[in-house]
């Protein structure tokens, strides 16, 4: 907590210092586009950035800055639907809640069971879509980035097939994923 907050109170302490001595400068000693408290900030620059570890890098470049319509346009207001609220959110929560069991049940009973291990399997991958997908979703916008966006959801359904069929063919063909967790639990 107190590393989060050093540079805000470095800031502050560098900035009301700059503004005490900017006060104290006549204002006839600058030219008459630069203020005091520009001056004061150019020569407390080097102490100023001395604390400061790293320098801000952007990791994306700004997105379009385009604006559609005029100030007076109505907001186009989609047309609601139902999986993309609280229906999508129920959802979610009800497959996070249910790999709890399914995740504890083949190793207290003590039996393998291929049904309870193919929808184990099934729920793990419903269950990391939804997640990218809310991924995708939040920093990939679709206003900003459609091109991305579209291709994002394109790789992520891609990766989704291949990470089923590849649970399926670990399913019917080697032992499983409970009994492969079972035998690397007890290497």
């Amino acid at each position: 907590m107190a590393s989060a907050l050093r540079p805000m109170l470095l800031r502050q302490t560098a900035l009301s210092a700059a503004t005490r001595r900017a006060a104290t400068v006549p204002a006839s000693a600058f030219p008459s586009r630069v203020t005091p408290f520009q001056s004061t900030i150019v020569k407390n620059a080097g102490r100023i950035a001395a604390f400061h570890a790293s320098s801000r890098r952007s990791l994306l470049p700004p997105g379009p800055q385009v604006i559609k319509g005029t100030v007076n346009d109505a907001v186009p207001v989609p047309d609601p639907v139902p999986t993309h609220g609280s229906y999508h959110w129920t959802f979610e929560r009800v497959i996070a809640a249910g790999l709890i069991p399914l995740t504890v049940a083949p190793f207290a009973a003590g039996s393998l069971n291929p049904v309870l291990d193919a929808t184990l399997c099934a729920l793990l991958l419903v269950h990391s879509h939804s997640g990218f997908q809310s991924i995708i979703i939040d920093y990939v916008p679709k206003r900003k980035y459609p091109g991305a966006y579209k291709i994002s959801l394109w790789l992520l359904n891609i990766a989704t097939v291949l990470a089923g069929v590849g649970l399926y063919e670990f399913e019917t063909n080697d032992v499983g994923v409970t009994e492969a967790v079972k035998r690397v639990w007890n290497a």
